[in-house]
């Protein structure tokens, strides 16, 4: 096998895990928490909910530019090779976890930060990998077989989660060790250093520190933000998320001014002097923003809303979910391949900012979804947006790698990759924070009205409609019913309900009563994100017009 089939491989492996691992806790929380004895809809354990979705992106954001850098300086592979080792102990520890309650959750995020210094390793350095294998004539086809993974990785997380967790949780995290063993060993026996290394320079200690806390207490004060804070949904002015957002800021604000006094700058700014450079990476980070958070988004309204309205019980609307998100994949499994081989002769500036027009298209066409839709039309919806998707990545990618000295590729693939992170957790804060801030909005009048229409005493009604709007967005997403949970948790039910009329106790307690009180409230939120979400990829669509053509012919012939 030729060795550009080599890599392509492995890193397809790496991407794939990676990718899975990332949405398979989506659909396993349930049975997770349930498996460690925690209640997740409790107020102290939002946190535990929070670190667990959120902590591996903050980890990765963090690490890749560094990873990147280090690997220019002492080989890709190398540092490729201990990501799959990494990885593949972090999920190890994760499915042996043996305490209960607070310590186990605590042990699953400590755990879930190793598995994430794996992943670092292997998504700051497969696009270079490949970058280096491939000649210039077929790198946007390689990136773009590559991506596919990524995205089949997504999908296959939500539908193995939904399957495993119903066996035992612990198999959620299991199904990562064999592809990481297998990894592991194939990187060993078929992955060599072909590409370009700068030997004789060092590590930019000063920038690396700050750029790395200056990530960390940025994206941590934007995960704490999520809960809530006295009498508040959100935790925005919280002084501590306040004091993290404003300190992070203030470290990377100074980063750049560091990075141009030292001899060898982590960050090499001096690549954003190339517009195709600039423009890919902006465009980047803006399609980023804007779709990041669109899949978590349309996995709560499908298990919290649509799927109980159809029938599925609770128990199984995680399963469901996933699968009847296959459209997205299919969508980009579709176009990613062809835009990658297409931007190999044609250049990426068409086919990149068509993608973002055709996702543009799709967000339109979800903003006129009622809550009760008909499948095949969120289905073709989801496909447009998937296919917009995989017009533009492997294109754009293309694009940013093609432009830089193949020596800097290490630190070029991590700068695009901690850009893609930084706005997809920005991105699933910005969608719940709407989402949040919609419910407080219309969800306790709407719920209070519903459960005096059900027959409820004003009484009960009024406490009922006090659920925070934390615990009813988390409910829906996780798959509860938290009318059980809430009704359970009032003492004397039956003797405060008194006459009250005994059906309406049975219609508030049923599959289809909550999503439905929930709903409009819902998709008023989601129909505000994505017209934000809009906004932004117009503004990606004309970032990525203005790369500027790409002239094979013209570029550096480092890059051959």
């Amino acid at each position: 096998m030729e060795y550009k089939w080599n890599v392509l491989s492995n890193t397809t492996l790496g991407v794939l895990i990676g990718m899975m691992n990332s949405t398979v806790l989506l659909i396993a929380l349930p049975a997770i928490f349930k498996g460690i004895n925690i209640n997740p809809l409790l107020p102290s354990s939002f946190s535990y909910l929070l670190w667990l979705l959120m902590g591996y992106g903050v980890t990765t954001s963090a690490l890749v530019v560094s990873i990147g850098r280090l690997s220019d300086i002492y080989g890709r592979v190398k540092l490729y090779r201990l990501g799959f080792i990494i990885f593949t102990i972090g999920s190890i520890l994760l499915s042996i976890t043996f305490g209960k309650g607070d310590f186990a959750a605590s042990e699953l995020i400590a755990f879930r930060v190793i598995q994430a210094i794996g992943g670092s390793l292997l998504m700051a350095n497969s696009t270079a990998l490949i970058t280096d294998a491939f000649p210039l004539t077929e790198r946007g086809k390689a990136l773009g077989l590559n991506q596919i993974s990524g995205l089949l990785g997504s999908i296959l997380g939500l539908i193995v989660g939904g399957i495993l967790a119903t066996i035992n949780w612990r198999l959620v995290f299991l199904i990562s060790v064999p592809f990481g063993i297998i990894g592991t060993i194939w990187s060993y026996k078929s992955l060599k250093e072909i590409g370009i290394r700068n030997r004789n320079e060092k590590i930019d200690i000063i920038g690396n520190i700050d750029f790395i806390l200056g990530i960390v207490l940025l994206l941590t004060g934007i995960t704490y933000a999520l809960e809530p804070y006295k009498n508040y949904p959100l935790g925005w002015y919280n002084p501590m998320v306040i004091g993290l957002l404003i300190s992070g800021a203030a470290l990377l604000a100074i980063f750049p001014f560091i990075e141009m006094k030292v001899k060898y700058p982590m960050f090499r700014l001096e690549l954003f002097k190339s517009r195709l450079f600039s423009a890919g990476i902006f465009a980047a980070l803006l399609a980023g923003l804007a779709y990041g958070g669109l899949m978590i988004t349309l996995v709560v309204l499908l298990q919290g809303i649509w799927l109980p309205l159809h029938g599925y019980s609770f128990s199984v609307t995680p399963l469901w979910a996933g699968i009847y998100m296959i459209p997205l994949m299919l969508g980009f499994v579709a176009f990613g391949p062809i835009s990658g081989a297409l931007s190999d002769k044609h250049g990426a500036r068409g086919l990149a900012t068509g993608g973002m027009i055709v996702v543009l298209i799709s967000f339109l066409l979800l903003i006129t979804l009622k809550y009760d839709f008909p499948y095949p039309e969120f289905a073709f919806f989801i496909f447009l947006a998937g296919a917009g998707n995989g017009l533009f990545v492997a294109p754009n990618t293309a694009s940013i790698m093609n432009s830089v000295p193949a020596n800097h590729r290490g630190v070029a693939s991590g700068m695009r990759a901690v850009m893609t992170n930084i706005a997809n957790t920005t991105s699933i804060a910005l969608y719940f924070s709407l989402l949040l801030s919609a419910f407080e909005a219309k969800l306790p009048n709407t719920l209070y009205t519903a459960l005096i229409s059900a027959g409820f005493p004003n009484n009960i009604a009024y406490m009922i409609s006090k659920m925070p709007p934390t615990a009813a967005l988390f409910a829906a997403f996780l798959g509860y019913n938290p009318m059980q949970s809430v009704l359970s948790s009032l003492p004397n039910l039956a003797s405060q309900l008194g006459n009250s009329d005994p059906s309406g106790l049975s219609e508030v307690l049923s599959n289809t009563w909550f999503p439905k009180v929930i709903a409009p409230a819902f998709m008023y939120a989601l129909r505000s994100v994505l017209l934000i979400s809009s906004i932004i990829i117009i503004i990606a669509a004309i970032a990525s017009a203005l790369r500027g053509k790409h002239n094979l012919n013209n570029l550096n012939n480092t890059n051959n």
